[in-house]
């Protein structure tokens, strides 16, 4: 197949990609900076192109051809009022737009977890109007709906074993939010999920939650997150007014580990009693995967290793 991605250079779009390429499947990632795609240099058929993916006519133009184009562009915070939905909404409709322009009636689509119109954040709002849009579109969709993704690289485990890390002897370990709950799925199931869905007519006009076996809360993580690490800091969860607090101030930081809309997200629980999709095979356990990347008993990537190598000397 010839296919489109958009977002292919992020966590879940990479793991895609590595998949898609074992499979002989011809892609090409638009990017707005191609060194942001390092990863993908090294795969035999998949081609990064530098482009603004909110400009409709680069999408109609590498999207002719294509048997189906697969939208993952997402982001946890804004920087600014309309982020949201500007990545969630008005690209989402640029890219279908795109695809009726070009021909093509395949369409993936990446949505979230506990997404609805009704939801406490702006973030879960807007992923909503999105998939609203997608149903609307005629085209031949399928949507995915995760709970937080882990695995190598990832933005969750990691951060809370690097925030472990760098917390002093003897201090406690302040975790905000530590009552919310996940189901947390592996990067290489959810990659299977849509890879798997492309050629089967069965998945057209449908919405998967993808989750993984069990369901933790954010303390119950981070607390294996410091066993694997040989840590034994004192977690100490901060109520949720100091949360909120905390989030007010940390929503400034350029990084912002912590925004008011994220609190709203996590006051609703990220789970759900969907069985993961048969025909992407079983969910498998953060137990049988964590301990390979975090942690004193970590194992090495080496194939990840030398892509990153790669990409350095490019």
């Amino acid at each position: 197949m010839n296919l489109l991605i958009l977002g292919g250079s992020g966590f879940v779009g990479t793991a895609i990609c590595n998949k898609l390429a074992a499979l002989n499947h011809n892609v090409t990632v638009i990017t707005r900076k191609r060194d942001n795609a390092r990863a993908l240099f090294m795969l035999p058929t998949v081609t990064v192109v530098e482009g603004d993916a909110f400009d409709r006519a680069t999408l109609v133009r590498y999207a002719k051809g294509k048997d189906a184009l697969i939208n993952l562009v997402g982001i946890l915070n804004e920087k600014k009022r309309g982020g949201f939905n500007r990545a969630h909404v008005e690209l989402t409709e640029l890219a279908l737009g795109a695809c009726k322009d070009a021909g093509v009636s395949r369409y993936l689509h990446m949505s979230a977890l506990g997404a609805s119109e009704k939801g406490p954040s702006e973030y879960l709002k807007s992923k909503a109007k999105a998939e609203a849009v997608v149903r609307a579109s005629g085209l031949d969709v399928t949507i995915f709906a995760p709970s937080v993704v882990f695995g190598r690289g990832d933005s969750f485990l990691t951060r809370f074993a690097n925030l472990v890390a760098l917390t002093p002897p003897f201090a406690p370990f302040a975790l905000p939010g530590s009552s919310a709950m996940f189901q947390p799925v592996w990067v290489e199931d959810v990659a299977s999920a849509f890879v798997a869905s492309l050629t089967l007519k069965s998945t057209i006009g449908q919405r998967y939650e993808l989750v993984g076996p069990q369901r933790y809360s954010l303390g119950e993580l981070v607390r294996y997150v410091m066993t694997l690490k040989n840590d034994r800091h004192i977690i100490i969860g901060l109520p949720g007014f100091v949360t909120s607090l905390l989030a007010g101030v940390m929503q400034f930081v350029p990084t912002q580990p912590l925004t008011p809309d994220n609190v709203k997200s996590m006051s609703v629980a990220n789970v759900s009693d969907a069985p993961f999709p048969a025909f992407a095979g079983k969910a498998t356990p953060l137990e049988q995967i964590a301990p390979s990347y975090i942690g004193t008993s970590a194992v090495v990537d080496t194939h990840a290793d030398a892509r990153r190598k790669a990409g350095d000397r490019q």
